[in-house]
């Protein structure tokens, strides 16, 4: 059923599809977020780039943190369905942990606002994750996964013994974060465009080299 939304104007009335009206939020509040952190962000702001009355922010979200929160696990949430696609068990294990390596990098290059909304995230503690129940319940399946994956390798004399599943995922998430989240001071660093074709082919190549070679059996 269509909402009745008060634009605030003497005009008529706007009806809109409430889930139209979350996903507008949604979306607006992501660019704002990601480009203005939490405390710079406005509702005001938020609604005008959704196009709707500020006080659904309120009526869906209960306020700005509980609409930074739906915005964390909407992201959180894009990347674990991303995985889902993998069918790592349907791969050899070897390859499975390089199509994981190589989809991790390539999501945080196609989606730089989550970079910039995880940075902002741990500049507040995790206060808002910490208070997620969904969060949790996302990660743990797809850990198993991987520790699933890695006993295949051992029993199949194709990784080392003893690999830490949880270590393994940080280790290539961080690879990959760490070099996007400072791209421009190492750059500059370096003076060379990092965030070009051919250094993010290199880059993405290295990762995937440096994995590898240190759960592989020589």
């Amino acid at each position: 059923m269509a909402e009745v939304i008060s634009t605030g104007t003497r005009g008529p009335r706007a009806r809109r599809d409430p889930v139209a009206s979350r996903q507008a939020l949604m979306a607006a509040a992501r660019v704002e977020f990601a480009q203005k952190g939490l405390a710079g962000a406005r509702v005001d702001e938020i609604a005008a780039r959704a196009g709707v009355n500020k006080q659904l922010v309120y009526h869906y979200f209960g306020d700005k943190d509980g609409l930074y929160l739906a915005v964390l696990e909407w992201i959180y949430d894009e990347i674990r369905a991303q995985e889902r696609t993998l069918n790592l068990r349907g791969l050899a294990p070897d390859k499975a942990i390089k199509r994981l390596i190589e989809t991790s990098f390539d999501h945080l290059k196609d989606h730089p606002d989550f970079v910039a909304l995880l940075n902002d995230e741990n500049r507040h503690g995790a206060t808002h994750v910490r208070s997620s129940s969904m969060l949790p319940e996302m990660h743990s399946p797809f850990v198993a996964l991987i520790a699933e994956t890695l006993e295949k390798g051992t029993a199949a004399g194709v990784f080392r013994p003893g690999i830490d599943p949880m270590q393994l995922y940080i280790s290539i998430a961080g690879l990959g974060y760490f070099y996007f989240s400072n791209a421009p001071t190492l750059s500059a660093i370096f003076k060379k465009d990092l965030m070009a074709q051919a250094a993010l082919k290199a880059r993405r190549r290295h990762i995937v080299d440096l994995v590898m070679s240190s759960i592989l059996i020589k």
